[in-house]
């Protein structure tokens, strides 16, 4: 019998991205250092990472009928990527202006183009892929039904459902929350995401600090059973509905952030949530927060090089790195 799939959803978008000293101000222009095109969305980079990490992984996606398009095609299949395209003759294959700060924080403008297309009736068309995937993973850089209607294809089938809610769209509510098992927001997504569900209003610069009772409060706002927070260079926070959770004893805790030498975090938090996934279908009995290391690994190790999807880190890069024991 085949292996479960690691099954994506989501987006593809190809990336243009600038390296400064700082971004400009408003009405400012200013040299860049360096130019680098490549493939990215938030979709395409999960997928990428998961697939990297050794897991089965099946992506679909829409695209343009242009050279960005095709170019999607070829590094898709060069991943090893079962890819199922919705060909939009009329929009543009998404695109991606990144502003990459010496640093190496981000500042991302999106053009969504042939992803807002991505029609629901194209998704349940895949329903044989639903059947044979152990776990789903969805983003918000598509028309929000098309996302509905994978989620919902895939409770049908009993299969785990990860929402990495990135960018947090318009008509996000708690819903769409319900249909998922584990979300996978930042911090300002996690601070979006209780202003949208439970109306409470919470400064993101501040909750890496709060204590984790504090927290797992907040978290346990949002009406999902497992929610893990990125913090950036403070590492991660999961809050579980209860203990014993996905094999996880205590029903929240944090995971510390790995050291590495950051020179651009484009990308980090689909590596995070694609990591996650892929060692999701290979955890077996062990914990949740056996994954959770792995992805924060995973995440950490793709801020050192330049770029999106081509910086997502390979299985044994992340054991050469951590040890044999880094393999979720």
């Amino acid at each position: 019998m085949a292996p479960p799939l690691a099954l994506v959803v989501g987006s593809y978008n190809h990336d243009y991205a600038w390296r400064v000293e700082r971004a400009p101000r408003a009405g400012e222009t200013l040299r860049g250092d360096a130019f680098h095109s490549a493939p990215g969305g938030k979709g395409f980079n999960q997928a990428v990472a998961c697939a990297r990490q050794g897991a089965p992984t099946a992506f679909v996606a829409a695209i343009g009928t242009d050279a960005a398009g095709d170019g999607a095609r070829r590094l898709a299949a060069a991943e090893g990527i079962d890819a199922h395209w919705q060909a939009c003759p009329e929009a543009a294959t998404g695109s991606a202006c990144i502003v990459v700060e010496a640093h190496g924080q981000n500042r991302i403008i999106v053009a969504l183009g042939a992803n807002e297309r991505l029609d629901p009736a194209f998704v349940r068309e895949r329903e044989a892929l639903f059947a044979a995937a152990g776990v789903l993973l969805v983003q918000l850089e598509n028309g929000i039904e098309a996302t509905r209607a994978a989620l919902d294809l895939a409770q049908a089938h009993g299969v785990l459902r990860v929402l990495n809610p990135a960018p947090v769209h318009d008509a996000l509510d708690a819903g769409l929350l319900a249909r998922c098992d584990i979300v996978t927001p930042n911090e300002s997504e996690f601070a979006l995401l209780l202003e949208r569900a439970g109306g409470a209003r919470v400064d993101a610069d501040t909750l890496a600090a709060r204590d984790d009772a504090e927290l797992h409060r907040l978290a346990r706002g949002l009406g999902v059973a497992s929610v893990v927070v990125t913090l950036a260079a403070h590492g991660c926070f999961v809050s579980h509905a209860d203990a014993g959770r996905h094999g996880d004893v205590q029903a929240y805790y944090r995971v510390d952030a790995e050291r590495v030498n950051v020179v651009d975090t484009t990308g980090a938090g689909a590596g995070f949530a694609g990591a996650l996934v892929a060692a999701l279908l290979r955890r077996g009995d062990r914990p949740l927060r056996d994954a959770v290391v792995h992805a924060n690994r995973c995440a950490a190790l793709s801020t050192e090089r330049r770029g999106a999807a081509e910086a997502m880190p390979r299985a044994a890069d992340v054991e050469l790195r951590f040890g044999s024991g880094s393999r979720a």
